[in-house]
């Protein structure tokens, strides 16, 4: 079971370059987020959480610029359904992948020298949940997003039996069961048949513990719970969590936006 065995890895390795990389972009800075990345990657070339997280940059770049962190989006399904008002970008989706592919590379190099490697692990739960969240937001592939993001959530798991303490981890464990907990009663049984995991409590449960003690996926996880929240109908919960994440972050106007429509 998860979190039974004495931690290995001391939780996740907090690097000052990712820190300020991961603050960067959610700040919407995503060409000095991009450039931090970099560095890190020309110190640490076997780091295989540089990489990823220069393709995290690109996702959430993308994200901006089509608007689809936007409250609106996640609290109507409908949205899930339609098409973007503009195009992905070729461009962009090309070095995504790129940097996905390089970060994957060098987690296996990692991981075929010791399975138990933490950081290598932690490195393939974003490359999935990454991927997922492009499958699901961008190019509208719900049955490729289904698959990669079970996949995230088991590497999560195996990582998290490791080490209990690995807060950013439960961040995929959070997302798949909260997120396919909202599907129709029907839907959900489809999906556990498939090995989803589809319990909303346990997956906002979860979703706390990266959203208090996340490293560099606690900004993403408050928003889903503000996001939560919203759905609730918790509307002051919700107000709480945007003005801190505003005061935080005050380049994004996503939670500007928000905080505007609550009011």
């Amino acid at each position: 079971m998860v979190g039974l065995t004495l931690p290995l890895c001391g939780g996740v390795q907090t690097k000052p370059l990712l820190v300020t990389g991961y603050r960067q972009m959610y700040n919407l800075d995503f060409g000095a987020a991009h450039v931090t990345f970099a560095k890190h990657m020309a110190q640490h070339p076997e780091d295989p959480m540089g990489p990823v997280s220069d393709a995290a940059a690109f996702l959430f770049s993308e994200f901006d610029r089509l608007h689809i962190l936007q409250g609106e989006f996640f609290l109507h399904d409908e949205n899930f359904r339609s098409k973007h008002k503009l195009a992905p970008d070729a461009a962009a989706n090309q070095l995504f992948e790129r940097r996905l592919a390089e970060g994957e590379a060098l987690a296996q190099r990692r991981l075929s020298a010791d399975p138990r490697e933490c950081n290598a692990l932690f490195a393939s739960v974003l490359v999935r949940g990454l991927r997922s969240d492009y499958y699901g937001l961008i190019e509208r592939r719900y049955w490729k997003t289904l698959q990669s993001t079970k996949e995230s959530r088991q590497l999560a798991e195996q990582l998290l039996a490791i080490d209990g303490d690995y807060h950013d981890a439960w961040i995929a464990i959070g997302v798949e069961n909260y997120l396919l907990s909202l599907k129709p009663a029907p839907v959900r049984w489809v999906l556990q048949l498939a090995g989803n995991k589809t319990d909303r409590e346990y997956g906002l449960e979860k979703l706390r513990i990266t959203a208090e003690k996340g490293t560099y996926l606690r900004p993403f996880a408050q928003l889903l719970f503000a996001v939560a929240a919203l759905r609730d109908k918790r509307l002051d919960e919700a107000r709480s969590i945007l003005r801190g994440l505003s005061a935080e972050f005050p380049r994004n106007r996503l939670y500007v936006e928000e905080l505007a429509r609550l009011r």
